[in-house]
């Protein structure tokens, strides 16, 4: 297992720096005032294909030397790098197949065609994932690109916590979402190199799940890669971008720096999807709303003078919005 390091961020960052938007950083005094602190959010939902996963996506495919591109490249995905690897494959001038849940978001299936991918359905569970993939890896030979255990991936990730603190380089936490830690161990891996670099304090990263999803948090207690439960699968989270497994890679940074997972419910995301829906006139996706709910709920100990939180897609099914659903 190839563990990235800290001082591969700023090569990688400067590799994936002329297809990426260097997205915008927002505060709202309204938010600062309920936290009780200065709360940044960078908003990577403005990113291209609309989240932070085409970082990643860039970093793992562009750089492919044509031995392993030729046949194109391959995932599986709930939507996001889904889209973001079609769009890393569009402008790579190579296929893409991309093994999507039954249950993905329309927005996010018209979006990964429309980005001229191949997409095949499974059923929505990690084991029907991996299965499906391995059979079109087969028929394809394409070159498999993991969603979050691929440590280009996670270095090509690392870039947005990399911008975030040269922005705001007072930032005392970070706090992303967590499904397969990507986002989250490239998020730590930034904050050592900023702190190597500018001999800062060293910004502390966290995260936030869902408790409907929580196995990065039982994961942590036990010392070891926990899956969802039959429970959770059944009663899926709103956050669907977050119903992954973490990665071994991920989970040896996570391990390496003791990182806090924080758990929120269900009732919380959406109320604070819907708060920055209405005070920041931004739509953004219930995952990533999840760290805003820990803020709101209180639950970020002890009190940090500047908090970063990345904002990390704006992909949403506008007629299936969760106050105006059943859940």
């Amino acid at each position: 297992m190839h563990i990235p390091k800290s001082s591969d961020v700023a090569k990688s960052y400067e590799r994936i720096k002329p297809f990426i938007h260097h997205t915008p950083v927002f505060k709202s005094t309204d938010l600062n005032n309920k936290v009780g602190t200065n709360v940044w959010l960078k908003c990577e939902n403005f990113q291209k294909v609309g989240a932070f996963k085409f970082r990643g996506a860039c970093n793992a495919v562009l750089p492919l030397i044509s031995k392993l591109a030729n046949n194109g490249v391959a995932t599986h995905s709930s939507g996001n790098h889904g889209q973001a690897i079609a769009k890393a494959a569009q402008i790579k001038g190579i296929p893409a197949y991309i093994v999507m849940p039954e249950n993905a978001p329309r927005i996010k299936i018209e979006a990964v065609k429309n980005y001229g991918a191949e997409i095949v359905f499974c059923e929505p569970t990690q084991l029907a994932r991996e299965k499906t993939l391995e059979k079109v890896i087969q028929q394809t030979k394409a070159y498999f690109v993991h969603p979050y255990n691929d440590p280009n991936v996670v270095l090509g990730q690392s870039s947005a916590a990399w911008e975030f603190l040269h922005e705001i380089p007072e930032l005392e936490l970070i706090i992303t979402p967590i499904g397969g830690g990507g986002l989250l161990s490239g998020s730590i891996l930034a904050a050592e190199a900023f702190h190597a670099l500018n001999n800062l304090p060293l910004c502390k990263v966290t995260a936030a799940e869902p408790e409907q999803a929580n196995d990065a948090y039982r994961s942590m207690q036990s010392g070891s890669i926990q899956s969802l439960t039959d429970k959770q699968i059944m009663s899926p989270t709103i956050a669907d971008g977050l119903r992954t497994t973490i990665g071994n890679i991920p989970f040896h940074i996570m391990r390496r720096t003791h990182t806090e997972i924080i758990c929120v419910s269900e009732e919380s995301i959406v109320k604070a999807m819907r708060y920055i829906w209405e005070r920041f006139n931004m739509i953004i996706e219930a995952s990533c709303a999840v760290p805003i709910a820990a803020l709101l709920e209180n639950k970020i100990t002890p009190t940090f003078k500047n908090i970063g939180v990345i904002i990390t897609g704006g992909n949403v099914d506008l007629d299936h919005l969760p106050w105006n659903s059943p859940q």
